[in-house]
């Protein structure tokens, strides 16, 4: 039925999943009939994405469509690999550089949300679906007592975006936290993708990386599984309350994207960036922030143009005066042809 999320009603053929569309190629009308047809009025059309993300910038997605379940994000993941159509899934918006010219393809807005606590379980644990927030789970830890992950209450993103980026702070990563993620795979030796349960250690961490990241568009993911430990509500809270101080210290109020650069082996970007004599360059309506120099602010009127290019003269001026290769934590998304660089990040 048109606009609700019915199981697979054909058989997924690994000859279905061979013709996808060029990177900047925008979908045919019969591809908009076929996911009109599917999808019904859960899909808009044409869809500005800067109000769903944390920067505030970025330009129209084809086709945006709205999932509210692991099981609405896995057929509709499904439906697309099947029928050829790239997408890219969307939660909190945050470590996220959207063109201006926008994302050719889909957009899945993931808002597959709930969360479940098991507190009896030796370590305790908790559940999540992927369009969860990752810092608004560390919070409800904190009322339930548990520990552990008091390093990810400030963190704007989902837990299926920390799970792909191992996202971190204060110390802490997901690689120290993930004990299993249930991952939608698409593989060349089955005829359809497949929910699967995978451990740590196929995730392969390494600093703001995992396999998933090194390797998209083949995996979804669904759910995770994090242990957690035995506090007190007081003992978690004064944790909680003790990285808030630090974050409001250091880190610059305002839209931004979090941290632009990972911090180079033995460094950091921020430091790297100020001793450049950038912190607080202005191109348009973005600055490089006076308070943190890794921090890009919207200051209001800011588009993506105007951040990849402080992006650019960042990474130009640390590499002319300290032959550091800066290396972007965020990603970019949609179509860059403009600025003659792929929209995955390489420069």
């Amino acid at each position: 039925t048109a606009g609700e999320f019915a199981p697979l009603e054909f058989e997924l053929r690994a000859d279905m999943i061979v013709s996808t569309p060029p990177k900047h190629a925008k979908l045919s009308d019969a591809q908009v009939v076929t996911l009109q047809a599917a999808f019904g009025d859960r899909m808009q059309a044409h869809t500005s994405l800067a109000r769903y993300t944390s920067a505030r910038v970025g330009g129209p997605a084809d086709i945006l469509l709205q999932v509210d379940s692991t099981d609405e994000l896995a057929s509709a993941a499904a439906h697309l690999w099947a029928w050829g159509i790239p997408f890219f899934i969307l939660g909190g918006g945050s470590n996220l550089l959207i063109s201006d010219r926008g994302v050719r393809g889909a957009v899945l807005l993931n808002r597959a949300r709930q969360v479940q606590f098991n507190e009896r379980s030796d370590p305790p644990t908790v559940w999540a679906e992927s369009g969860a927030g990752l810092g608004l789970i560390a919070r409800q830890a904190a009322l339930r007592g548990l520990g552990g992950l008091e390093w990810a209450a400030g963190i704007p993103g989902t837990i299926g975006g920390a799970v792909v980026g191992n996202a971190g702070a204060h110390g802490g990563d997901m690689a120290g936290n993930l004990q299993l993620a249930e991952i939608l795979h698409l593989s060349e030796a089955q005829a359809e993708p497949q929910r699967q349960q995978w451990p740590l250690e196929r995730l392969e961490y390494d600093y703001r990386s995992s396999s998933l990241k090194r390797n998209p568009g083949k995996s979804v993911v669904l759910s995770a599984l994090l242990h957690l430990e035995h506090s007190t509500p007081e003992s978690v809270q004064a944790r909680l309350d003790e990285f808030a101080v630090h974050r409001r210290r250091t880190q610059p109020p305002g839209a931004s994207m979090g941290s632009m650069f990972k911090n180079p082996p033995g460094d950091y970007a921020g430091r790297l960036i100020e001793a450049a004599g950038l912190k607080g360059t202005q191109i348009g309506g973005a600055q490089i922030s006076t308070r943190h120099a890794n921090f890009f602010i919207n200051l209001g009127d800011a588009t993506a143009t105007d951040v990849y290019a402080l992006i650019q003269q960042a990474r130009q001026k640390v590499a002319e005066r300290f032959g550091v290769q800066l290396e972007l934590e965020i990603e970019l998304l949609g179509d860059w042809r403009a600025n003659s660089h792929s929209a995955r990040g390489e420069f």
